[in-house]
């Protein structure tokens, strides 16, 4: 199954001073000016790009519930003259449902972030994403879309590559371990 999602991140649209020309993202992301520079870089958090629910005391196969990956982060944007950098963010994630899932359905935890590259978080934003397992299904992907990111620049010369936006799973110090100590659980593993 494949789905798609939009999202809006309100806030850094609202931090930016509204847009001056009130021209919506789309208008302005296809606006025939180039870029005076690169868009951000836009990645995902290594050690909160995985999740993985064990229920019980050993990690065991046996012991899995629902699973997420974040699979893939693509960025769009647009920025010239003294305006912002209006950005748009596609996250491709992938979601398994293991033996020891409970339930049809799992509501996961995903944040979005705007930092200053490789110093400062600017803004942190975290949205829910309801996955339903159809009967038998094991595995479901999607692709969420952010649009109306908007970074302040403090001056015309500013560039994008001053700017990162980092996207993870909203994790338990547990599950952070799990996931620094390099073991992974997957549905599809073994399998063609």
């Amino acid at each position: 199954m494949y789905l798609s999602h939009v999202r809006s991140f309100a806030a850094l649209a609202a931090a930016a001073g509204m847009l001056a020309s009130c021209q919506s993202v789309s208008n302005v992301l296809d606006s025939p000016e180039p870029n005076i520079g690169p868009c951000p870089s836009a990645l995902s958090l290594y050690d909160a790009h995985r999740l993985v629910e064990i229920n019980g005391e050993e990690i065991s196969y046996e012991n899995v519930g629902f699973t997420g990956e974040i699979v893939g982060v693509r960025s769009f944007c647009s920025y010239y003259g003294e305006r912002p950098i209006l950005a748009s963010l596609e996250i491709d994630m992938g979601f398994g449902r293991g033996p020891a899932a409970r339930g049809d359905a799992h509501t996961y935890e995903y944040f979005v972030a705007v930092t200053r590259r490789d110093m400062d978080v600017i803004h942190k934003e975290s949205f829910p994403v309801r996955v339903e397992f159809d009967a038998g299904e094991d595995r479901v992907y999607l692709t969420e879309e952010i649009e109306a990111i908007s970074i302040p620049r403090a001056e015309e010369g500013t560039s994008g590559v001053n700017f990162e936006i980092i996207v993870g799973f909203e994790l338990t110090p547990e599950q952070i371990e799990f996931n620094r100590s390099g073991q992974r659980f997957r549905v599809a593993a073994g399998q063609d």
